[in-house]
């Protein structure tokens, strides 16, 4: 693969082994046995052991390093300047509706700053990745944002909280700002899985992405992917570290205050 330091291809193998696992219970989600964690988020035996097999990897490779999983917490490293952030299956609730749009998401938090980046849908077989300073790529492939720069012609992505996920309030915020951005822009669409998000930004397939209620293993990755290749990703409300906030707003650049502003309705 093109530009894969060491980093990148300890990231990018722990991603594709956690992918076998993760690419036979899709074909068999029938037999998983399914939990709730809460309403509509669930958790499979697919998510648990894909993260298993990601920190079995991560740890075998860089075991000083801490993490940040999902399903299992905080796991202190004796390193405490780098991080892994790690999603096992972003987009569970699609992968159990036989849905192909759910990804693997490896984040690398350095210094408290998002450092590398690998998203993979297994899939599509789409392997996106980044390192700071070193660009994107898809594959083999370096990615660029999109240059759009007239919100009439761009398109947006969100997310929408669900039952069990944020209160009335969430949902109507939630409702005000996608109908603002409707009535100014292409369209808006719900990939339902912030990852799948960030990393079509990064590529230019959508011009921007924002969403409330996020965590860190939901958006470390792909604001890697969005800055490495030219775009830009802050907190909706203010320019701070959106893979620590609650919000994030990622884009192309040339449209992030025209669509922070929307979105705010100022």
């Amino acid at each position: 693969m093109a530009h894969t330091s060491a980093l990148l291809s300890v990231m990018i193998k722990a991603a594709r082994l956690a992918a076998k696992s993760l690419r036979r219970d899709y074909f068999e989600s029938d037999a998983l046995t399914i939990s709730r964690k809460g309403a509509s988020d669930f958790v499979s035996q697919a998510d648990l052991r894909a993260e298993e097999i990601i920190r079995e990897a991560l740890a075998t490779a860089r075991p000083k390093y801490g993490m940040l999983l999902e399903e299992g917490g905080e796991i202190e490293g004796s390193d405490k300047s780098n991080r892994w952030i790690v999603d096992p299956l972003d987009g569970t609730t699609n992968f159990l509706h036989g849905i192909p749009v759910f990804a693997i998401s490896i984040g690398l938090e350095r210094d408290r700053a998002p450092y590398a980046g690998v998203i993979y849908n297994p899939i599509t077989d789409e392997m996106f990745y980044a390192e700071k300073g070193q660009g994107a790529y898809l594959n083999e492939k370096r990615i660029r944002v999109s240059r759009r720069d007239d919100m009439n012609e761009a398109l947006l992505a969100t997310g929408l909280p669900y039952q069990g996920r944020g209160s009335d309030a969430d949902r109507e915020l939630a409702l005000a700002e996608t109908g603002r951005v409707l009535a100014a822009s292409a369209g808006v669409r719900r990939f339902g899985s912030a990852a799948i998000d960030l990393a079509m930004v990064a590529q230019g397939r959508i011009d921007g992405f924002w969403e409330r209620g996020l965590s860190p293993w939901d958006v470390t990755a792909g604001c890697v992917l969005v800055r490495e290749a030219g775009g830009m990703v802050s907190e909706i409300a203010e320019l701070g570290r959106p893979h620590l906030a609650n919000s994030i707003l990622a884009s192309n650049g040339e449209l992030h205050e025209q669509a922070r502003k929307l979105i705010l309705g100022k």
